[in-house]
């Protein structure tokens, strides 16, 4: 099992690698395609521990990139975590491997905090991505009963995650 389960996220990780080296402008597009092969398989986080926390999601480095040019993490949701409402300093992809995740979408309203205009529900299999952008603004949350798991692609050192993904907002 566990031989299988390194396989199955070292092909993850190959079809990452390959979708990360294309242009900029296509980049989050072919790694969120390359995520998306991959997302149903069970054995492809098996035998990996990637513990949750109660009080927060959880991240936990899959791959990082020699050169620094992106990271790939896994998140850990328990119910009812969910990220801050943010954009994205970089590129990013992302896609539900357990688990379900509710993506809200924000817009400005004047020069108050950003207002929920819409959302949708992210099932296993489910991918998104995104170029850096101030106004695509977004917040992920479990608000399911079971524990979910999401795998995400930045742009980024994983280092450098603090200071170089997330352009958070207040709400």
């Amino acid at each position: 099992m566990l031989i299988a389960a390194q396989g199955a996220l070292n092909a993850l990780l190959t079809d990452i690698a390959i979708a990360a080296r294309s242009p900029l402008h296509d980049r989050p597009r072919k790694v969120a395609k390359a995520i998306g092969a991959h997302l149903l398989n069970p054995e492809l986080l098996a035998g990996r521990h990637c513990a949750c926390c109660p009080d927060r999601y959880v991240r936990h480095l899959l791959y990082a990139d020699p050169a620094g040019s992106y990271a790939a993490v896994a998140l850990v949701w328990r119910p009812g975590q969910m990220s801050p409402i943010h954009a994205h300093r970089t590129w990013c992809a992302f896609g539900v491997h357990r688990g379900v995740l509710t993506e809200g979408f924000y817009r400005f309203a004047d020069n108050d905090p950003p207002q929920q205009s819409s959302s949708a529900l992210r099932a296993p299999g489910s991918v998104c991505h995104g170029p850096a952008d101030p106004h695509q603004i977004h917040r992920l949350a479990n608000l399911g009963s079971d524990t979910a798991l999401s795998i995400h692609v930045y742009g980024a050192p994983f280092e450098r995650f603090g200071e170089d993904v997330n352009l958070i907002y207040e709400a």
